[in-house]
């Protein structure tokens, strides 16, 4: 196995670990850490909880023998920090250890970090290799990426359609969803929302199913719930006013702030979509679920706010009710789930 294969099979591994902070890191990136000696790992780690220990750092606390360190090799999903945050810098830790040889994925976009991170290891003598699996260690940090690159969330757009079509029906005889997918497609969503920190829904959606939008079927944390209501018309006994999350509700209408409870107003005769992710980059939101309901999805569609699509299809019919939103996307999966079809998406303009 020649270097460069070898650097792709250990960034692999970083980027494999990490993974397992998908909707516990925010704000913080998620990253990935081994460390090598004579093609043997000897430390790993990734990143677990913002305010906690860096992934460089758990990595190279696993290391037994801290004497192989000085003739060891890191490897690193992202550039290693080099300021002050919640935590001390990861490269003067990685100085500090004497570890000579540092292989890097992806450069931090973070202004506060941004290459200087590699430039303090340089002048310490440190042998640098940046771009390893760049484009793979560039998509596990999507969300993080765009935040700062783009100035707004990464959008995730999902709904769930009839074979037919639909994603509602014309008439319901009582207020609550009307299930479209089978109970395992919603379970995945659910775990979908525990790895997102917002999801976005419209009036109409909450006034006809008064969702919680939480994570009752999987295990992880509730995302932010961000209610477009511009006239607040969605009744104050609804499930998203509960305050057990904190709830951002956009609209024209003047309202006192609460605890879990905020109002933003906008513009709706202007550019709704980029209002709303200006919002939610202003409360530090690296990810966003569009669930609907239909006008919601057309909006975000037509203005292409939006990086990836998760459309269900369910294996019934309405024969009349709301089209599903219409659009074009670069078809990534399609897979099975129980009765379900779950295509995926990603923007073509992108």
């Amino acid at each position: 196995m020649n270097e460069v294969n070898i650097h792709e099979k250990y960034m692999h591994r970083c980027i494999q670990l990490a993974k397992n902070g998908l909707g516990t890191t925010y704000p913080n990136p998620l990253v990935g850490c081994v460390i090598v000696h004579d093609d043997k790992i000897i430390g790993e780690g990734w990143h677990h909880k913002a305010g906690q220990a860096h992934a460089e750092v758990n990595a190279i606390e696993g290391v037994s023998d801290v004497s192989l360190l000085k003739k060891a090799t890191v490897y690193v999903s992202l550039e290693p920090c080099n300021h002050f945050g919640k935590t001390p810098p990861c490269a003067d830790l990685i100085i500090d250890r004497s570890i000579k040889k540092v292989i890097i994925g992806s450069i931090d976009p973070n202004p506060e970090v941004s290459g200087q991170g590699v430039q303090r290891l340089k002048d310490a003598g440190c042998d640098v290799t940046t771009g390893v699996s760049q484009k793979e260690c560039d998509d596990l940090n999507k969300r993080f990426f765009t935040f700062h690159l783009k100035k707004r969330p990464y959008i995730f757009l999902k709904w769930a359609q009839t074979e037919d079509g639909f994603i509602a029906p014309l008439e319901r005889e009582q207020q609550g969803p009307v299930w479209i997918t089978s109970p395992h497609s919603r379970q995945i969503v659910h775990k979908m929302r525990a790895g997102e920190q917002a999801i976005l829904v419209g009036t109409n959606t909450v006034i006809a199913d008064n969702p919680s939008l939480t994570t009752r079927y999987w295990k992880g944390s509730s995302p932010t719930r961000i209610i477009l209501d511009r006239n607040l018309r969605i009744p104050k006994d609804a499930a998203v006013y509960d305050g057990k999350m904190k709830t951002i509700f956009i609209t024209e209408k003047n309202s006192d702030n609460e605890t879990d409870l905020i109002f933003e107003p906008i513009d709706f005769s202007e550019k709704v979509a980029q209002q709303i992710c200006e919002i939610a980059y202003r409360h530090a939101i690296q990810s966003m679920i569009v669930e609907g309901g239909a006008q919601m999805l057309r909006t975000f569609i037509e203005t292409s706010y939006w990086d990836e699509a998760f459309v269900f299809i369910g294996n019934t019919t309405f024969d009349a009710g709301v089209k599903a939103p219409k659009f074009t996307g670069t078809l990534v999966s399609e897979e099975k789930i129980a009765t379900d079809i779950l295509q995926h998406y990603k923007n073509p303009s992108l």
